[in-house]
């Protein structure tokens, strides 16, 4: 077992966008929206949780909160003696049950932390770790982000970054291949104020879908993969975030979302529900960004985002 006397770090994680339209469970996409985590062990004795932003005076402020739950799993995994002294600083800026990868991104959080904590000779640079073994590599630490989760498809954008396409190659083996999107590529996301829980809008989809739309969803995937990789175009785009596996089965837990996506679509932008929703997220391209204010109007938030190319990282306070 290794023991951690003292220590401290700082972790940055990014937002993140599974479905994008068809590629239902599998296709993922990390955005330029971060939630900042601090870990420092030894500093008082007990627990102690600090947060700022999304989620202040609403996170469980002890054991259950998820970064400290994936904190305490991954030294489990990373055979780290449990410390008695925590202290957790979160600032929070990826709104909760948006469809925006929240819990993907505190759960990569404590992983990331607790690796760092535990090899800080690896913590910064992903060639090394890899080269020093199993337990360090990103793909153990997607194992263990997926086995908290449940599903890969946010967690793999969130620790690798880019765009990603997960699946599992059988029970408890996660697998992700990372996809460098063209440098026009212009997420924007369209937040509202009203939140939606994932297991709520997971629990309106059927056991079975009709084979034609299972097969045009797959042919919609190939062909997303195809359009954000290449120079966007926005009819391209247009036709490869058309879904028929999930949104529809959705939509009367977010009817506004709905509606929205249906009224950028009808405008000719590229537009899908972000994750479970009822985040709306579009691609901008240079014909449709000024089509997108007047279909949103007043009651969301628009935001356009960077891809993020890099996923959860250790950061130097110089560089927070």
């Amino acid at each position: 077992m290794i023991n951690i006397h003292g220590g401290k770090v700082a972790v940055r994680v990014p937002a993140t966008s599974a479905n994008l339209g068809p590629g239902f469970d599998s296709l993922g996409l990390a955005l330029g929206l971060y939630d900042e985590v601090e870990v420092e062990i030894g500093a008082a004795p007990g627990l102690t949780i600090e947060v700022s932003g999304e989620g202040e005076g609403e996170l469980d402020a002890g054991e259950g909160h998820l970064v400290v739950r994936s904190l305490r799993a991954a030294f489990d995994a990373f055979s780290v003696r449990q410390p008695d002294s925590i202290r957790l600083v979160c600032r929070n800026r990826i709104p909760h049950g948006r469809g925006l990868g929240s819990s993907s991104a505190a759960i990569c959080a404590g992983i990331v932390a607790a690796r760092a904590l535990a090899y800080p000779e690896h913590a910064g640079d992903r060639s090394v770790r890899e080269r020093a073994g199993s337990v360090l590599s990103d793909a153990f630490a997607l194992g263990l982000a997926t086995e908290i989760e449940g599903h890969p498809d946010n967690v793999a954008p969130c620790l690798a970054g880019g765009l990603t396409i997960a699946w599992m190659e059988q029970p408890g083996d996660p697998r992700m291949v990372k996809l460098a999107p063209h440098g026009d590529i212009r997420p924007v996301a369209i937040v509202p104020a009203d939140r939606l829980s994932t297991e709520v809008a997971r629990g309106l989809l059927p056991k079975d879908v009709p084979h034609a739309d299972a097969s045009a969803n797959a042919g919609r995937a190939a062909l997303l993969i195809a359009a954000l990789t290449a120079r966007p175009e926005r009819e391209l785009l247009l036709a490869a975030t058309e879904d028929r596996l999930h949104q529809d089965y959705r939509a009367p837990a977010m009817p506004q979302t709905a509606e929205l996506v249906k009224r950028l679509r009808g405008a000719g932008v590229p537009a899908a529900v972000s994750g479970a929703g009822p985040t709306v997220l579009a691609f901008s391209t240079p014909d449709t960004q000024d089509l997108i204010a007047p279909e949103v109007g007043t009651d969301w938030h628009i935001q356009p985002l960077d891809v993020e190319t890099h996923g959860a990282c250790v950061v130097s306070p110089e560089t927070r």
